[in-house]
């Protein structure tokens, strides 16, 4: 009988702590968020406060597109001037051709994160720091998926302390570096090839999810979920893995 007992309030305490973890990522994941800091429906031509360094940013059937200039030789990009601590950024996006697209946020100096997105493939990841120096990028996860052209997606980054929080629909992932204590500048849309079409941005401050240990516990580890190319791997290449494996 006390076996018996013993078992159900483990199974009860199991249960109220899985809902609480999908309650919490339901409403917040790392962050709570605060007074917004900047909001556009991104449905009126591109201009100030938006600093366009490369690419054709223009307004297409009510949204924002951003579509890359062969002649600049470097994929479109448009940014906000903004300093940020601790916020959440939310919008939407839909491939009208392009081959892929990005949300990049930059630290003091030179790159700081990013959610990369192709139609194969999401990235959530530190970025390379310095260019050519020591510093490189580091992969917190990567999901294989199917994103057809023409449909929106939902995109939300949020950053807290030393702590990122990327997520893309359903997919969802996280990584800590002390890079992400550095003020965060410059939040921006990327966009390789033709086209890509956002609407909705929210920028928000935050605050610490006081729940986030109980939302982490229930998504991948950094470097737990990066997904491999879909490319036919070379049986040689296979082998020498596998060898380094064992």
């Amino acid at each position: 009988m006390k076996r018996a007992l013993a078992v159900f309030i483990l199974l009860v305490s199991n249960t109220v702590i899985s809902q609480a973890a999908e309650s919490a990522a339901g409403s917040a994941a790392l962050a709570i968020p605060g007074k917004v800091v900047y909001e556009s429906k991104l449905d009126t031509a591109p201009g100030a406060p938006w600093k366009t360094g490369k690419g054709k940013w223009e307004l297409v059937n009510g949204v924002m597109r951003g579509s890359e200039l062969v002649a600049d030789k470097h994929g479109a990009v448009t940014r906000l001037p903004n300093q940020l601590q601790d916020f959440v950024m939310e919008y939407e996006f839909k491939f009208e051709g392009a081959k892929a697209t990005s949300l990049s946020i930059n630290a003091v100096k030179d790159h700081m994160a990013r959610i990369n997105i192709s139609p194969k493939s999401i990235t959530i990841q530190r970025d390379d720091n310095d260019h050519d120096g020591a510093d490189k990028a580091v992969v917190f996860a990567r999901f294989a998926t199917e994103l057809e052209q023409g449909v929106w997606h939902k995109v939300r980054l949020e950053m807290v302390g030393d702590t990122m929080y990327g997520q893309v629909d359903d997919l969802k992932a996280w990584g800590a570096s002390d890079l992400f204590k550095q003020t965060k500048t410059a939040p921006g849309f990327t966009v390789a090839g033709e086209s890509v079409d956002f609407r909705n941005l929210v920028v928000r401050e935050a605050t610490l999810n006081p729940n986030w240990d109980l939302v982490k516990a229930s998504l991948p580890k950094p470097g737990e979920q990066v997904a491999t190319s879909t490319a036919k791997a070379n049986p040689k290449a296979k082998a020498k893995a596998a060898a380094k494996k064992n």
